[in-house]
């Protein structure tokens, strides 16, 4: 099979992104951000209905309050992007609030912002572990949205400590059944 060289290039950024959990306290530039939202409105969503919603924010006060209701947000990240569920509009599509399609959304939402982010040289990180009622009255979240999962960007510290690797590294051979 011949790959393209835009093909090789999306393939060697997967392979290179890795969860930044020491980053610098350098802010990131509203353009990067903004670059890093353009990319996640191109992820893949159930009928193609955009389910998702991005709330950003770079206000340092408002980072410091979501970092104290997240205990899983271990980096001090320069922006971040939280990745919710519109249930109201989900409704409206005949969507339940459990559907699973939502929690798919999320994540090709989350996927697309983390390579989106590691594109432009950006650290990213994401993050499950909060409180959903406190970050949705930091972030003012209109009534229906569910914060589902925080994206944590900002600049790569130099030194941090290595990504963990699991061991030994897997191949897809060690994650994948054939079925005839």
């Amino acid at each position: 099979m011949r790959h393209t060289a835009d093909g090789e290039a999306v393939l060697a950024a997967i392979r290179s992104r890795r969860v930044v959990r020491a980053l610098t306290d350098e802010p990131v530039a509203r353009e990067d951000l903004e670059t890093v939202l353009d990319a996640g409105r191109w992820a893949p969503t159930a009928g193609n209905r955009h389910l998702q919603r991005f709330v950003a924010t770079d206000d340092p006060t408002t980072l410091r309050v979501l970092r104290m209701v997240s205990p899983g947000m271990i980096q001090r990240p320069a922006a971040a992007i939280t990745v919710c569920t519109d249930h109201p509009r989900a409704a409206e599509f005949g969507f339940p609030s459990d559907a699973p399609g939502l929690h798919v959304d999320v994540g090709t939402a989350a996927a697309t912002l983390l390579l989106a982010a590691h594109a432009i040289g950006l650290g990213a990180g994401p993050v499950t572990s909060f409180s959903r009622a406190a970050v949705g009255v930091v972030l003012r979240l209109p009534d229906g949205w569910v914060p589902e999962m925080i994206v944590c960007l900002g600049h790569p510290a130099p030194g941090a400590p290595a990504p963990m690797r699991a061991r030994p590294r897997l191949t897809w051979r060690d994650l994948t059944t054939w079925v005839p």
